[in-house]
């Protein structure tokens, strides 16, 4: 079989645009599986996988738990928020403790960033990045770049508005790294108090203009106010973000064509954007979900034939 060409998935800019591509083949012929009858393989029979959440999530972890069930793994489900880090135990003594069980891959969430690159020196199981602090999160760039190119072909050349809490998110630098691989134009768009300093450092267009942004793109991937991550207020209220950078229907209705709207989840519904927005035939939102399985089951798969 093909491989790719890293042993972990620690985020998308240690891989190449073959990885990517490789990732949405392998995850086009799961979602075909998915649709069948029997939606079970037997590809990862002997293999077990930790799923370490040290954050809370449930999107993401239910994703790779079914993924997982789907390729036929056993899985061991580990919770941090009730485990013995609260008593003081490291990072890789709870990793290890875990590999004792004997483990070969590890699918970790952790509040700090680079925390999977130190368990990757250290530790024997290939590990997949599911979130980084506000640094990565890989699979969900993948699934969104896949929706993206099943809704609109080969993304070289297309036109990407990443909006809203660009400063908090994981999934904007993902997605940035992703989409830039694939060939396609960015822009981030959203308040200048989230908007980080560093951006335009990696090669994308800034904006604080949301209609012209909308007028300008293809495809709109719209993110979270991660008020949970926010020590201080960035923006003056919610109504007041809502009214200047939220997407609303009459904004969408002034537009020229139609663009495709995409959320990584969970939404504020009626902030960053509004419920008929969200529920409407521009939004992809529900594919995204359904891609997300199938894009972790290839990601598993083709790291599980790199096992040394």
């Amino acid at each position: 079989m093909s491989m790719l060409s890293q042993r972990h998935l620690l985020g998308i800019k240690q891989i190449t645009e073959n990885d990517i591509r490789l990732i949405f083949d392998t995850a086009k012929n799961f979602k075909e599986i998915l649709q069948r009858p029997i939606k079970k393989v037997p590809s990862l029979r002997d293999i077990t996988i930790a799923n370490l959440f040290f954050e809370n999530s449930t999107r993401t972890r239910v994703s790779f738990e079914l993924a997982e069930k789907r390729l036929s793994a056993d899985t061991i489900n580990f919770s941090a928020s009730s485990s013995s880090t609260k008593k003081g135990e490291t990072l890789i003594d709870t990793v290890n403790n875990i590999l004792a069980m004997k483990v070969d891959m590890v699918v970790m969430r952790h509040p700090n960033p680079g925390a999977h690159m130190l368990l990757a020196k250290h530790i024997d199981a290939q590990i997949i990045n599911a979130g980084d602090g506000t640094h990565e999160h890989p699979t969900q760039a993948l699934l969104d770049a896949f929706s993206m190119q099943e809704k609109l072909g080969d993304l070289a050349g297309k036109k990407v508005l990443i909006c809203g809490d660009i400063k908090h998110s994981r999934v904007a630098l993902s997605n940035i790294f992703c989409l830039q691989k694939l060939g396609a134009k960015v822009r981030v768009c959203g308040p200048p108090t989230l908007i980080p300093k560093f951006i335009d450092s990696l090669g994308v267009e800034v904006s604080y203009d949301m209609q012209e942004s909308l007028r300008w793109c293809d495809v709109a991937n719209v993110l979270r106010i991660q008020l949970e991550r926010q020590d201080i207020k960035y923006i003056p209220s919610l109504r007041e973000y809502n009214i200047a950078f939220g997407i609303t229907s009459s904004l969408l209705a002034n537009l020229d064509k139609e663009i495709v709207i995409m959320h990584p989840g969970p939404m504020n519904r009626g902030v960053e954007i509004d419920s008929d927005v969200a529920d409407s035939k521009h939004s992809i939102i529900l594919q995204q979900v359904e891609n997300g399985v199938a894009v972790r089951m290839a990601v598993l798969y083709l790291l599980a034939g790199k096992k040394e």
